[in-house]
């Protein structure tokens, strides 16, 4: 099968200004793909670039087997962007109706899609409502709806839950698990990184236009691990000791933090810090959240 989503070295340079520099990655079919990064980093103009709403500086990608502008892939696409500038004058029903058009759905299939989608964002009450209107939350819900009217094989959702409250981010955490269960792609990127732990299967961390670390989420749970020790005496030769389990301890008064594999370790770096002096008062260890990751990987002022 091809890949919902592949790209080779594609950069985007605004002036002398590289947006995008090498973005190198794939997205298998089925799979939902986080696309994480600071502000900044290049992801909203990977997603234009991708969709056709602007033209690649050098590269090459491909959405569903297909180059970049094919026109038979983008109508199997469905795309929600982060700012919208809907058609406010139309009610719910009539702005759904217009992309349904737009896609050439026929008449019969775009009514009975439209009364799907609406109660499934819960929206059927407000079918004849003004977008105008919508708050933020509902103009999110009826964007998210338009993106799934054209039964998509792939889903771009950039900042889907901007302006969701709870129940409505519970709302789109669930139709992105059915639409892994029909076998549809989704493109995600948010900001909200507890969102994303739960819902993708994979990440990208991206800096300056650049991938610079996948991840298998599913690997979490076994995955990392950041050990707070708080101790006394902890010199330069017992740090030294403990280089052979990790590469970059970090002292912040008198605790030590190290980030390992495993707990494996733990009993070993114990002894080794007491054999070296170092009294031991307490030893924390607490798996790596995603934004945890995030900051190691990308550091805490996005690498600017």
């Amino acid at each position: 099968m091809n890949p919902a989503i592949e790209t080779h070295e594609l950069r985007k340079v605004f002036g002398t200004k590289p947006a995008v520099n090498g973005l190198t990655l794939r997205v298998e079919q089925g799979e939902v793909f986080g696309f994480l990064g600071p502000n900044g980093a290049g992801k909203t103009t990977s997603i234009k670039m991708l969709l056709g709403l602007t033209a690649p500086t050098s590269g090459h990608a491909w959405l569903l087997g297909q180059p970049l502008g094919n026109r038979a892939a983008l109508a199997r696409i469905g795309f929600l962007p982060e700012h919208f500038r809907f058609q406010d004058w139309l009610t719910a029903a009539e702005f759904l109706e217009l992309h349904g058009q737009l896609y050439g759905m026929p008449a019969p299939e775009l009514k009975n899609r439209i009364d799907q989608l609406l109660e499934r964002v819960g929206l059927a009450e407000f079918r004849r409502a003004a977008l105008r209107t919508f708050s933020k939350g509902m103009l999110q819900r009826i964007g998210l709806a338009q993106a799934l009217l054209n039964h998509p094989l792939l889903v771009c959702l950039d900042e889907p839950t901007s302006g969701l409250d709870p129940v409505g981010r519970r709302l789109v955490r669930d139709m992105i698990h059915e639409l892994r269960q029909e076998g549809t792609s989704v493109f995600l990127n948010s900001h909200l990184l507890s969102e994303i732990e739960v819902t993708c299967d994979r990440v990208a961390f991206i800096r300056h236009g650049e991938v610079v670390r996948l991840l298998d989420l599913a690997a979490l749970p076994a995955g990392q691990i950041t050990v707070t020790i708080r101790a006394n005496g902890i010199t330069p030769q017992a740090l030294q000791a403990l280089s052979q389990w990790c590469s970059q301890p970090r002292m912040e008064a008198e605790t030590l933090i190290l980030t390992l594999p495993s707990e494996a370790a733990l009993p070993d770096i114990t002894r080794s810090l007491v054999a070296n002096g170092v009294d031991v008062y307490s030893l924390t260890p607490q798996r790596m959240s995603l934004e945890d990751i995030f900051i190691e990987t990308v550091g805490k002022d996005g690498g600017l």
